[in-house]
This record gives structure tokens, sequence and C-alpha cells, in this order.
């Protein structure tokens, strides 16, 4: 049996706050808004041929505000606003709708997939054969950057406003995604 020996390099995306304007839980796809910039940071990414990959905790299931499939929706949409050329650049969307204090019981855990657990980037790198060390992970809160660190990957928070502690220190802080692309691109030349 032959094994591969290429290892991927990926950039990790936190969906709410990082791809869209998001305050609350979002089931409905027609109140999907880009932030500004983030259909740019998402194609220069791409061209520069980093895989992307969505993780996101949805623990609106949990609380009953909207459905599993809506989440799918909301994924639908997202890949129709930043497609070109028929090309959707994402690779695939990981989420956990678990949440410990959700009323819906089948949602109701501390599950291991939630951030800032580092569940949903190991499964990602185990399907796509990433390697975390050369990967990155971008988000806007402390517990993206967490989950970020546990795989080892390079890691921008899209916020300065947050307590820093040991486990939420980021690489990188930037204002936005395509700040931060900009930069990942600059670093990947240099490297």
């Amino acid at each position: 049996m032959l094994y591969s020996t290429l290892v991927r390099k990926a950039v990790f995306l936190d969906r709410d706050g990082t791809i869209i304007t998001n305050e609350g839980d979002l089931g409905d796809p027609d109140g999907v808004e880009l932030i500004e910039g983030a259909k740019e940071a998402i194609r220069m990414l791409y061209d520069a041929g980093w895989l992307l990959i969505v993780v996101t905790n949805q623990a609106g299931v949990a609380r009953g505000a909207f459905t599993e499939g809506d989440i799918h929706l909301v994924h639908n949409r997202i890949d129709e606003l930043i497609s070109f050329d028929g090309v959707n650049p994402i690779e695939q969307y990981y989420y956990c709708c678990y949440h410990p204090e959700g009323p819906a019981a089948e949602w109701t855990c501390d599950h291991p997939n939630r951030k800032p657990r580092p569940g949903m980037l190991r499964e990602a790198m185990l399907a796509h054969d990433i390697d975390g060390t050369q990967s990155w992970m971008i988000g806007d809160t402390a517990r993206d950057i967490q989950a970020g660190n546990a795989c080892h990957c390079k890691t921008i928070w899209l916020t300065g406003q947050n307590r820093v502690t040991d486990e939420t220190t980021p690489m990188l802080f930037a204002p936005q995604l395509i700040d931060a692309a900009k930069f990942i691109l600059a670093e990947s030349q240099i490297s």
C-alpha cells in the first residue's frame, strides 16, 4: 500500500465575525452579509494555493434558534457570494452545533469539536492531510486562537479588543480578513 507523503497547508477560517457579519444566531441565508474585503481575501489566498477550511461553532442549533439544515443554507449562500469564475474557494465547512447549556437535549454537551477545543481543526487535518505547523487559523475570538494554538497553527486574531492570555496569544492581530490574507501571502513569500 502506498502512503501519501504530500502534506498540505491550509488557512482555517472562523465564519461569523471573520467572513460574514453576525452578532447572534444566524440560520437565515437572507441575513448573510460578507465583511468588507472578505471575498477578495479568500480569492487571494485561494489563488496562492492555500486550502481554505471554515470551522465554526453553531450553537444556535442547541439553543433551538435554527436547524442543522439552516446551517447548510447559510453556507450555500456564502458560497454564492464568494465564488468566482465557477470556482468555490472553500474546500469544506466544519461546524459544531453542540453547546453545554442548550435546551435541545441531543445537542447539549461540552463537545470536543466546540472551539476553543480543536476537534474540527483536527478532523480537517486528518481528512485533508494538513500540516498544522504550516497552516493558519484566523478568527475574531479568543476561542478561535486557542483552537489554532492547540493544533500548532499560526494564528491571526481579527480584534485587538480582547484580553490576551497565555492560551490566547496570537502570532498577529489584524483589523480584517483582507489584512490577515495580505500578511499570510507576504510571510509565505519570505519563508
